[in-house]
């Protein structure tokens, strides 16, 4: 495990190769006993790490709900908190300082909720939170959002698995955000993430200049730069 020191000046740690999948495409198919192991191993790494003590940050909703919901099933009791969330604090609290790159001129972006956070864990606000406080960025709502947000189609292992009939559903969420016209849907998952830009390739010159991007680049590029490096 290595520690690193963070451009916020927060400490964290990364596992790297000790890491292993959470288990949870695995158990969305149904593979209980895959899931088990995984989770287990999972479990007994954090353990020995004293992650019980420490906090968890995942980028994966996926990920967010297995370690913070379903690992409890089996012994292992984590703090979790999806990177959407923690940006959003690390902003509040005055460690990252955001600044106008634009010139005045705004980007037009849709939000994209993943449903294993808005849906089954209710974290909304926050990503709405996080764009609305950045510059260069005009936020337009699809009309599904929040808890009743659309299926990007790679939940319960569909990620894996192939559509015959009828439309593909991140096509079908893919027109709901091109509806808006946006000039990026911005996502908080990488599965929704590979969905929605297979879905803007789908859709050929309607989603050709349009760009599926996470949550993290789109703050990234209007934060302010520490003054130890201007």
């Amino acid at each position: 495990m290595a520690t690193c020191l963070s451009a916020a000046g927060v400490r964290f740690a990364v596992l790297g190769h000790e890491e292993a999948c959470t288990g949870d495409p695995a158990r969305r198919m149904g593979n209980e006993y895959v899931f088990s192991v995984l989770a287990s191993g999972n479990i007994e790494t954090l353990t020995r790490y004293g992650m019980e003590k420490r906090t968890i940050i995942t980028a994966c909703p996926h990920c967010f709900n297995s370690l913070g919901t379903e690992y409890g099933q089996l012994g292992g009791r984590f703090e979790v908190v999806h990177h959407a969330v923690y940006l959003r604090g690390l902003l509040a609290s005055g460690r990252l300082l955001i600044a106008d790159p634009s010139g005045g001129s705004k980007r037009s972006v849709t939000l994209h909720d993943s449903c294993y956070l808005a849906r089954y864990n209710g974290i909304a606000a926050e990503p709405r939170e996080i764009l609305r406080q950045l510059p260069a960025i005009e936020l337009r709502e699809m009309g599904q959002r929040e808890r009743s947000t659309f299926c990007c189609g790679a939940g319960g292992g569909r990620m894996w698995m192939e559509e015959s009939r009828g439309t593909r559903i991140n096509e079908e969420r893919t027109r709901q955000a091109l509806a808006t016209g946006a000039a990026a849907v911005v996502t908080e998952c990488p599965f929704c993430m590979t969905m929605v830009r297979d879905g803007l390739s789908a859709a050929g010159d309607r989603g050709a200049d349009v760009q599926a991007i996470d949550l993290a680049e789109v703050l990234a590029a209007s934060l302010a730069l520490p003054a130890a490096t201007r």
